[in-house]
């Protein structure tokens, strides 16, 4: 009887000073304020006849017994929730009222919310019980004397008000099966400047969260066919979601659940009625935690698409054999390779061109060139070394094996001379190939460059350089490795600078197409 006069003496107050601001409102015309009123009105009544009906002595003794949930828990959710309506809609009010100017309004709303204060810390005062190891109950020693000491000393937050324009903003999903408490929460938020979405249950959060961004979810523990707890599970056990932070919202405010909703992977807890200033602090803090990691996966989803672009870079200079252990081994060691064909191309008379016209336009011409030479790189198996000016540099059978690496370059050398021509330049390029071994490694450390050394290398140089242009130059050897499939001639013995006489051939089209003209 006791408690019942000291819970009913503030709900008393409630429900009159708001059926009394009811009248007033539409006497004076704030039709706007009726709804609101009434919301707290009813939240009142709801709560009287909770009160009544959990506090006789035979109710009171069976619901008030500890449980699996915590002393009363079940029973302090009940008054609670109506609880959050009463002092929620009431700093709503007060908000409009004094922006409005509408003074006379201001006293009463005031009184509701200091009511509903007092309130919440008697239901507070009532359940603070703790059990111990014999199984009894005991009031728990509680002081606030020296915490609104450690209050006091802290700088105000209406003295840092001025952040709260540039605080992060966000996109929100609230769940309560609660309407009034998604309509409190929603419409604070909104005053916040984020974006709010609110569902009912838990199904339908998750089935939103699966097609919609949040930023935030805020969460009730206590909703039917899907509880928080379950849908906190869900949520994180979803790669797609589990970055999403969610703070819950509930009545329960037993350690037990605080840390059961951590453990799950909360980012937060607030119990109901919540404070509206910590709210929004605890929401800020939040989105800005996102924000910064957010920023992070960006920064890392850079880094790696700086990567696979260096990579790739890598494997345009580079072949692809020697990239795998540059990567591996941060050097690539020289080596020696047999039986390697070594083609050389340079465009004939290039100087005299490049004086008759623009810089653009040979350049263009130049380019389109030798990303023709590429693709017939690929067409034959053969790799491209490097270009320098007009001059084209390759090989066959250098790290990918072909069966005749000289031929597979005295047929490509014949595409060579046909596509030059056909180009808009009608360039008249000549060719020269040499077959034998040769050393190949990367040099430079800060530019790479795979490249070719010795003899072989040399003498196909050569072989380019004495030959007859519009023609496939070879040496001795690569002629014979191709006499069978191909016609061709000698040119004679030559003055090679540093080979000496040195015999040269140009090779002609296949032997078969030689014969039957």
């Amino acid at each position: 009887a006791h408690v019942r006069h000291e819970l009913r003496t503030p709900l008393n107050a409630i429900i009159g000073y708001s059926e009394l601001l009811l009248e007033d409102s539409q006497e004076a015309g704030h039709s706007d304020f009726v709804p609101d009123l009434q919301k707290i009105r009813e939240a009142g009544r709801l709560l009287l006849a909770v009160i009544d009906q959990a506090l006789t002595p035979a109710a009171g003794e069976a619901r008030l017994s500890v449980d699996s949930d915590g002393l009363g828990s079940t029973v302090r959710h009940d008054l609670r929730t109506p609880l959050n309506a009463i002092i929620g809609y009431s700093e709503l009010l007060l908000e409009d009222a004094q922006n409005r100017g509408l003074d006379a309004f201001v006293p009463e709303l005031q009184k509701i919310h200091g009511a509903g204060q007092d309130l919440l810390d008697r239901i507070d005062d009532l359940f603070r019980f703790t059990v111990d190891a014999a199984g009894g109950v005991e009031v728990r020693d509680f002081s606030t004397a020296d915490a609104r000491d450690a209050v006091s000393a802290i700088q105000s937050l209406e003295e840092r008000e001025p952040r709260e324009a540039s605080a992060v903003k966000g996109s929100v999903l609230v769940v309560d099966d609660n309407a009034v408490n998604r309509d409190l929460l929603s419409r604070r938020l909104v005053r916040h400047g984020h974006r709010v979405t609110t569902v009912e249950d838990g199904r339908r959060a998750l089935q939103l969260l699966q097609t919609h961004s949040f930023d935030l979810v805020l969460l009730d523990i206590m909703m039917p066919e899907m509880n928080g707890y379950q849908v906190l599970q869900r949520l994180k056990a979803d790669e797609k979601l589990r970055h999403i932070p969610v703070i819950m919202i509930s009545a329960l405010d037993e350690i037990d659940s605080v840390v059961r909703c951590i453990h799950l992977g909360a980012e937060d807890y607030l119990a109901k009625p919540f404070d509206p200033v910590l709210l929004r602090a605890r929401i800020g803090a939040c989105l800005e935690k996102k924000l910064l990691r957010d920023r992070e996966a960006q920064h890392l989803a850079q880094i790696e698409a700086e990567k696979q672009r260096a990579d790739e870079l890598l494997h345009v200079i580079l072949p692809h054999q020697i990239v795998t252990e540059l990567k591996a081994t941060n050097a690539v060691k020289p080596r020696r390779y047999d039986n390697v064909a070594v083609l050389f191309c340079d465009i004939v008379d290039f100087t005299r061109y490049c004086e008759a016209l623009p810089a653009e336009e040979v350049i263009a011409n130049l380019q389109g060139l030798v990303h023709s030479y590429e693709e017939l790189m690929l067409k034959y198996e053969m790799q491209k070394i490097k270009t320098n000016g007009d001059s084209f540099m390759a090989t066959a059978g250098l790290l990918d094996k072909v069966e005749n690496p000289a031929l597979n370059c005295v047929q490509c050398g014949h595409e060579m001379i046909e596509l030059a021509h056909s180009l808009p330049a009608r360039w008249e390029v000549r060719v020269g190939i040499h077959v034998g071994s040769v050393m190949a490694g990367v040099v430079g450390h800060r530019q790479y460059l795979f490249d070719l050394w010795g003899d072989t290398v040399n003498t196909a140089a050569r072989a380019e350089a004495h030959g007859l242009a519009g023609s496939v130059n070879v040496s001795a050897a690569v002629w014979r490795c191709v006499e069978d499939s191909c016609a061709g001639e000698s040119l004679g013995m030559m003055d090679v600078k540093g080979k000496g006489m040195m015999e040269l051939f140009r090779v002609g089209g296949p032997r078969s197409d030689v014969e039957s003209a």
